[in-house]
């Protein structure tokens, strides 16, 4: 998407923000534009449904009651909702010292796209392994391959969801994608 088009989505969460701060009941509409990437982000962070659904609740009932303090700078409103997702998700890991760990046979009916019938096998122990891999790098490079490759933001829109600048965001993408083709390299010599 150009920048034009960005800043179209952006203008357009702007006024559905500001609908919202007016009138709650107008918040309806920003949660069913977001819900399924808050919660796609969510349950590859928390690896569980029961979990991601209530951590899901919780961004969006926070979103809801800190509107009011919602600026508009020009970019998405996604990235407000994911920042408050990423932080939520931090508080579950420390509140009960959880290891992330990603559930490999619910996570495929988060795909769109499915394989033929006799690629079936085959996808699935490619996405296993991609899978170990990804969960095996620090929470940070796991953050941000998550955020570039499932959920589909640009560098500056995961720079504003994790702090960081583009630039910052671009290296980290490139470090993080060597690290996982070095672990799975690594696990397909142990085979």
């Amino acid at each position: 998407m150009s920048r034009e088009g960005n800043r179209g989505l952006c203008h357009e969460d702007g006024i559905l923000v500001r609908r919202a701060q007016e009138k709650k009941e107008a918040f309806e509409v920003l949660y069913t534009k977001y819900l399924r990437k808050v919660y796609t982000y969510v349950y590859y962070r928390v690896g569980n449904r029961e979990d991601a659904e209530d951590i899901t609740e919780s961004v969006f009932l926070h979103a809801l009651l800190h509107l009011d303090s919602y600026e508009d700078r020009g970019i998405p409103f996604s990235a407000w909702l994911l920042r408050i997702a990423h932080n939520l998700v931090a508080n579950w890991h420390r509140s009960a010292g959880r290891q992330r760990t990603v559930d490999l046979e619910a996570a495929g009916d988060l795909r769109d796209v499915r394989p033929a019938p006799e690629e079936a096998l085959e996808r699935e122990d490619e996405i296993r392994r991609l899978r170990e891999a990804l969960a095996s790098l620090p929470e940070e490079r796991q953050q941000v391959l998550i955020l570039r490759y499932a959920e589909g933001m640009r560098h500056k829109e995961i720079g504003e969801v994790m702090g960081k600048s583009a630039g910052a965001v671009k290296v980290l993408v490139h470090r993080s994608l060597i690290s996982l083709h070095r672990r799975l390299s690594e696990k397909e010599g142990e085979t």
